[in-house]
């Protein structure tokens, strides 16, 4: 029993090993926590005195402290005994005080809740309002009401005590009903008055203290007297707003007899009084319960009373609270991720949207961006992210908050399978399951390197990690600015891909980079944090130092400036720019010196200049703007307006205005008037005046006088008016006698004010100088005026309201007062504050600035005549893109007469409007001001960029395009760099302009079968805008010629592409050439060369077999009588047979190829280093490099092109192998360190310094393509057998042999092997190209190190192009001999004098053959 108990025991502990302790990590995430407000405060209208409530409760499963918060700020309740806070969070404050000067009770209120080490999260805003002190700003009067009439009484109290009022009437409240209403503004409306509606009235303010009483006012009902009564408008219709669901009062009491009929109209349609929301009541106002949104527009009240007619609209607002169409939602997310909050609502007016983070606001940044109007990306997670995030939406109908919980988890731990707020950038880091993540992950990629760094970009390049654990591989790469640590993350596009380009960087900044490996478990190690620094971006000249500007002449300015102390390459040309102050247009100029006198500006007027260099790149910094006003010079246009007004027989009275704005042309110093007797020439008197009129007397009666004016400036007298003529009287009026009575007398009663107007007395003969106006209460004697003979009207201001004035006028001259004329008028009674708006701003102007600053400026005629602002009062400027979809006004508060607008789009026109507000009066807005943003460079690169081959011409391609998105100006041209290395640095690309805004252009001279690179930069007056991405085009390959490749016997070795028909230097398509010509002369070429190889081959054969030892003399023979065989490869194309011969032009070396029985002899083609030891056939190479170089591509320089070097050995035991493994792509081959293992120094000295003959096991040549590389066979790899050491005797008579070009030494191989020369000729030397027109074969052997890293038991080599990666090749090293078959190669080597004369006499043939083949 005991052993069975045991055995159970050990089972249940297993089971609880299997479901607890192998638990995977995913099961440990945490969860998110419940969260939220249940009741979130409201707005409260409080009482003086009186306690308030603020209620607020927030639930979770975890404990929550609540506090709150007064207008931004933690109220301290601790010290405040007037306020405490419930149990459940709530607020009471047991007295509110409230006061003229301290109100510390009113304001915005705000609940925040937190969870210890969790989170915290704020409630909605809501404003305690405390109702005033009880006070009435009018008093109602007593009034008489027909029967069946309306009337009105009022009670004015302010806004917040409406609530607070009611009526009585003969000490009864007074009920309301459809008959009787209270209007908005506290007023009584009675309509279809009855005998009970008659008694005393009055207001009462109920509920705030002690009742408040208005004092009592009468309304009298009469009998109906039949009297026609104008109508008159008691209170009409004002605009108002209200929110949704809310109900409104839209007043309209009307007065008259007969009784007006009172219709509405909306939106200039009839309103259906019959629907279940609006009601027409008091007999005419207009009431609508349960607001919608469709309910907002224009609503007009019409009233008829049968003689007269009246109509008064108003606009009714209804604004609709915030609500939310999506919410932000709880998010899992890891270190360095990028995630963004969703948070999309709604509401009218448009709702405006700030996000906080634990009760803090989220200030924006370069982590932390509001994208797509509402949501918030949070950039580069780190720890302290994590917390709970809000977003809070605020409209002048309410405010709403959301809120979401951020986690973020370990980077062992998987995130769940659903993600929705994380961004693309990090999707790839969600693990599909939790089980997936087990096993070992891939250690640290090695060799991370930037291969290109540019001013805002960076590219990454690295190697697969030493354990990679796995096949796809992915990577990441985290970057952060140097000094910080907040991290962002960008993903490689796919599984293997080991390079990677960080865009949107800062010019000239560090950043540090490290790149992590991940594998199907997850990521693994993180490698050496890497800082680079992005370049300084200097491309374009900086701006023209000490740019000076002078005023020559009234019309003309000179300008000198420097040349520029930054910028690339020489300086093109400068382009002026120069506007006029005011003006939003700018105008330019090309300039080519350092100085330009411009002419043609207008006089005295206020001119700003500016100049921009520019070099091949385009446009650079432009300099500050320098302001200079031209000279002044005389007026060039004579004053206005010229008036003469004859007084009476001896005087005229002659005014006039300036000259035409402009053309002063200086500061005006004053006028001159010219007058004479008669229309003909005679004597002129001329009178000097600064003001606008003059007058003339002293003439003569009956006269006729003409006059003219002229303007006068510092520099002189400008152009005269026309001659004007008048008449002096020939007798004066009468004033024997005193004026008579004025024919009319008419006054208009307002509150505070009489306007009073007239006519002039009926007998016109009796001269009148002037009238005088009487008045005051109950006799015109209190107060007198005297006015002008012409005036008509006057205004008596400052009068009491509803109080009785007499007024009288009279005309009085010389001789005295005439008659009076009476009239009385009342004025109206005391009223509200006058409901009109302030009059809005005046003279708005908008001046540009910059590319994105606009200054606006405005006048306002309700401040005094110095525009200094004393009160309270401020001002709104509204703005926006002069767009018609455009309907979204910004908007700043300001409380001066300026504004500066800024963060404005580059190149864009913008409306601009002021409105000025004063307590809670507004005016309208302002006429419109229009102001067009500067230039500046694009911000954006040209896109939709192709790349189309010419039809019928492969070298030629046609590039089209797509003009930026956001060119910020007038494009004024196009830079396009091309390259066959999309990695080059940009000064090494190929640049071809394009001027204007052209979006096509054609690129000629390409290189057949080749991958080019475009990219596309715009530009502008102010500059260049980015590079577009780079686009990939190949260029078409030409047709293979089978027929001259069968003619030469040549045979296209497998995994080598064929060569066009018409090779580099080709004249077949020149006139005059033939294809018969052309082969007639290749066919004697080659049999020429045939034979006079086969000669020298038995001539050396038979010298070098006589003079060996009889052992090796067979051994040797049995190898020439040998067929040579050849490699067998997979591909198509045929086997290339070796040529007998092997002619080493530079050396002029001849070895015969020996035909050994091996069946398996190889070629091997290499190239050999030229050294300094050649300087009689460097020109040739030279020359025939420079010729091919230009034939392929129009990049100069940018390519080297070599030619195949054909080199049989003799056949050797196996030998050990320098394999090159193949890479998957040619883009990746930059940074590729191949291992190989250093044989033994004597070994390496007689292998490679001597280069001994040896047995290669490959042959090298360009690699087409990647797939080609993929495709060679791996080579084998045998041990390295052991040598010996040698005599210095016997490596000289080594060398003998060889013919060795370098000196005898002891040279181990290194990292980096260059050759010597970019072309490396082993072709006949005498043949020709352009001549004989054989197919030409381009080839090219790297211009880059070879990379080697020694490691055991293998030899890679990598050989790559000049500025483009290229596939490695596989190389054959020799194995080394042992010490006896050393010293019988040595023991079959020549004397050296015997070696010299048959190299002289070898050399001889050579230039024979040369003669035959060039002649």
């Amino acid at each position: 029993m005991a052993e069975r108990g045991a055995r159970l025991l050990v089972f249940f502990t297993s089971l609880t090993v299997l479901r607890f302790g192998g638990a995977d990590k995913g099961s440990d995430i945490q969860g998110f926590t419940p969260f939220r407000f249940s009741v979130e405060p409201i707005d409260t209208l409080a009482v003086r005195g009186l306690p308030a409530v603020l209620n607020c409760s927030a639930i979770s499963n975890a404990p929550v402290r609540v506090e709150w918060k007064k207008d931004g700020t933690f109220l301290n309740l601790v010290a405040d005994d007037r306020k405490r806070q419930l149990a459940d969070g709530s607020l009471v404050i047991s007295t509110v005080v409230h006061s003229k000067h301290n109100k510390p009770d009113e304001g915005v209120y705000q609940c925040v809740a937190t969870i210890d080490n969790l989170g915290t999260i704020s409630s909605r805003t809501a404003r305690l309002t405390v109702a005033g002190l009880p006070r009435f700003l009018s008093q109602p009067e007593g009034v008489s009401v027909r029967m069946g009439g309306t009337e009105m009484l009022s009670c004015e109290v302010t806004e917040e005590l409406v609530p607070f009022t009611r009526w009585e009437r003969d000490g009864r409240a007074v009920e309301l009903d459809g008959r009787v209403i209270q209007l908005p503004s506290g007023a009584l409306v009675i309509s279809n008055a009855s005998q009970t509606d008659g008694g005393l009235y009055r207001c009462t303010i109920d509920g705030l203290g002690p009742p408040k009483n208005t004092e009592e006012a009468e309304l009298q009902v009469s009998a109906d007297s039949g009297v026609e009564e104008k109508l008159e408008t008691l209170q009409g219709p004002v605009a108002v707003a209200k929110v949704v669901g809310e109900s409104v009062l839209l007043p309209c009491v009307m007065k008259g007899y007969p009784v007006p009929v009172i219709r509405w109209t909306f939106n200039d349609r009839p309103i259906d009084e019959g629907h279940e929301r609006f009601a027409v009541i008091g007999g005419g106002s207009l009431q609508i319960v349960n607001l919608t949104e469709e309910d907002a527009g224009i609503y007009v009240c019409q009233a008829d009373s049968g003689n007269m007619t009246s109509e008064i609209q108003a606009e009714l607002t209804v604004h609709v609270p915030p609500r939310f169409l999506t919410r932000p939602s709880n998010t899992y997310a890891q270190e360095s991720m990028d995630i963004i909050f969703e948070c999309d609502v709604t509401g009218s007016p448009p709702p405006t949207v700030k996000w906080m983070k634990d009760g803090d606001t989220v200030i924006p940044s370069d982590y932390f961006r509001i994208v797509k109007q509402h949501n918030l990306q949070v950039l580069g997670l780190v720890k302290s992210d994590e917390g709970f995030y809000q977003c809070l939406a605020e409209n002048d109908a309410g405010n709403v908050q959301a809120s979401a919980q951020l986690i973020i988890l370990a980077l062992d731990v998987a995130l769940p399978s659903t993600v929705p707020s994380l961004t693309d950038a990090t999707t790839d880091h969600v693990a599909s399951s939790p089980a997936e993540r087990s096993g070992p992950t891939p250690s640290a990629p090695r060799d991370v390197v930037a291969s290109l760094v540019s001013t805002r970009f960076i590219k990454l390049t690295w190697r697969l990690p030493a354990e990679p654990h796995g096949e796809n591989i992915t990577y990441s790469v985290f970057y952060s600015l140097d000094g910080t640590n907040r991290e962002r993350v960008e993903n490689t596009s796919g599984p293997g891909e080991m390079q990677v380009t960080i865009q949107n960087l800062v010019p000239d900044t560090k950043y540090t980079f490290r790149v992590v490996a991940s594998n199907t478990n997850g990521p693994g190690e993180s490698s050496a944090p890497l800082t680079v620094a992005t370049q300084l971006e200097v491309q374009v000249p900086g701006p023209a130092p000490n740019l000076q500007v002078v005023s020559v002449s009234a019309t003309s300015v000179a300008l000198s400036w420097e040349r520029p102390a930054t910028g690339n390459g020489d300086i093109q040309t400068y382009k002026l720019f120069y506007s006029e102050k005011g003006q939003d247009s700018e105008q330019d100029m090309d300039v080519t010196g350092l100085s330009y006198t411009m002419t043609g500006l207008k006089k005295f007027t206020e001119y700003s200049f500016r100049v921009v260099a520019y070099n091949k790149h385009g446009p650079g910094v432009s300099t500050e703007d320098v302001t200079v006003r031209t000279l002044s010079d005389v007026p060039s246009a004579p004053p206005q307006n010229l008036t003469l007004e004859v007084l009476n027989s001896t005087s005229i009275m002659v005014r006039w205005q300036p000259p035409p704005p402009g053309t002063l042309n200086g500061e005006l110093t004053g006028y001159k008037l010219r007058y004479r007797k008669g229309l003909r020439r005679a004597d002129a008197i001329e009178i000097s005046t600064s003001q606008l009129f003059q007058l003339i007397d002293g003439l003569e009666k009956g006269k006729v006088y003409t006059v003219r004016v002229s303007a006068t400036t510092v520099n002189g007298t400008g152009p005269t008016t026309e001659w004007i003529a008048a008449e002096t009287f020939e007798n004066d009026l009468d004033e024997s006698q005193v004026p008579g009575v004025p024919s009319s007398l008419h006054v208009r009663p307002l509150v505070n004010r009489i306007v009073v107007s007239w006519t002039p007395p009926e007998n016109q003969d009796i001269l009148v100088r002037g009238y005088k106006i009487g008045y005051g209460i109950g006799s015109p004697h209190a107060h007198t005026v005297t006015l002008d003979y012409k005036q008509r009207f006057y205004s008596i201001d400052n009068l009491d309201p509803s109080s009785h004035y007499v007024i009288t006028l009279k005309a009085f001259n010389n001789m005295g007062e005439g008659i009076p004329i009476y009239n009385s008028a009342t004025t109206r009674p005391q009223s509200a504050p006058d409901p009109t708006p302030m009059l809005p701003p005046v003279g708005v102007q908008a001046t540009v600035l910059s590319h994105d600053t606009v200054k606006v400026s405005w006048a306002d005629n309700s401040l005094a005549k110095n525009q200094k602002i004393t009160d309270s009062r401020y001002y709104t400027i509204r703005w926006k893109t002069n767009i018609p979809a455009n309907t979204k006004f910004k908007t700043a508060n300001t409380t001066s007469l300026f504004h500066t607008v800024t963060a404005l789009k580059p190149n864009t026109l913008y409306e601009f409007s002021v409105m000025v507000t004063k307590s809670r009066r507004s005016s309208t807005w302002s006429m419109t001001a229009h102001g067009t943003t500067l230039e500046s460079i694009p911000s954006s690169a040209p896109k939709d960029v192709t790349v189309i081959s010419k039809e019928g011409n492969p070298r030629i391609i046609n590039i089209n395009w797509q003009p930026p998105t956001e060119a910020n100006g007038k494009i004024t041209g196009y830079i396009i760099y091309y390259s066959t290395d999309v990695n080059a640095e940009v000064h090494d690309w190929v640049v071809e302009p394009v001027v204007g805004n052209r979006l096509t252009h054609q690129i000629q001279g390409l290189t057949l079968d080749t991958a080019y690179y475009f990219k596309i930069q715009a530009r502008n007056s102010k500059g260049m805008g980015p590079m577009s991405d780079a686009v990939q085009f190949r260029t078409p390959k030409a047709e293979p010629s089978d027929k001259m490749s069968s003619d030469q016997g040549l045979q296209v070795k497998p995994g080598h592409p064929t060569l066009p028909e018409h090779g580099i230097g080709s004249n077949m398509d020149k006139p005059g050439i033939t294809g018969s010509q052309e082969n007639h002369i290749l066919v004697i070429v080659v049999i020429v060369s045939v034979g006079v190889f086969t000669i020298i081959a038995v001539v050396v054969g038979a010298v070098l077999c006589t003079r060996r030892s009889n052992s090796h003399q067979k051994k040797k023979r049995a190898a020439c009588k040998s067929n040579t065989g050849s490699h067998k490869y997979k591909s198509s194309s045929k086997d290339l047979k070796p040529p007998d011969l092997w002619i080493h032009h530079e050396r002029l070396e001849l070895k015969p190829m020996d035909k050994s029985p091996d069946p398996n002899p190889v070629m091997t083609e290499t190239p050999i280093p030229r050294t300094a030891q050649d300087p009689a056939v460097e020109p040739a190479h030279q020359r025939r490099g420079h010729e091919v170089e230009e034939s392929v591509s129009t990049m100069a320089g940018r390519r080297g092109v070599r030619s195949k070097m054909m080199m049989p050995f003799d056949s050797q035991p196996p030998q050990p192998v320098i394999s090159a493994h193949p890479i998957h792509s040619l883009d990746h081959l930059h940074h590729h360190h191949h291992h190989y293992h250093l044989p033994p120094r004597g070994y390496l000295h007689h292998q490679i310094s001597l280069r001994a003959p040896a047995t290669p096991n490959t042959y090298l040549d360009r690699a087409p393509s990647a797939e080609s590389v993929r495709n060679q066979p791996p080579a084998p790899e045998p041990p390295v057998a052991p040598s010996q050491p040698i005599t210095t005797a016997e490596l000289q008579k080594t060398e003998a042999v060889i013919k060795e070009e370098e000196p005898p030494s002891i040279n181990p191989l290194t990292a980096h092997v260059r050759p010597a020369h970019p072309l490396k000729s082993f072709a006949v030397p005498a043949v020709t190209v352009s001549a004989h027109n054989p197919p030409t074969y381009e080839t090219a052997l790297p211009s880059t190190p070879l990379l080697a890293q020694p490691a055991p038991g293998v030899k890679t080599a990598s050989i790559g192009t000049l500025n483009r990666a290229r596939a490695p090749m596989a190389v054959t090293v020799p194995s080394a001999p042992d010490q006896s078959e050393t010293s019988k190669m040595l023991d079959m080597t020549y004397e050296t004098d015997e070696l010299s004369e048959e190299m002289a006499h070898l050399e001889g043939l050579m230039k024979d053959l040369n003669a035959i083949t060039t002649g």
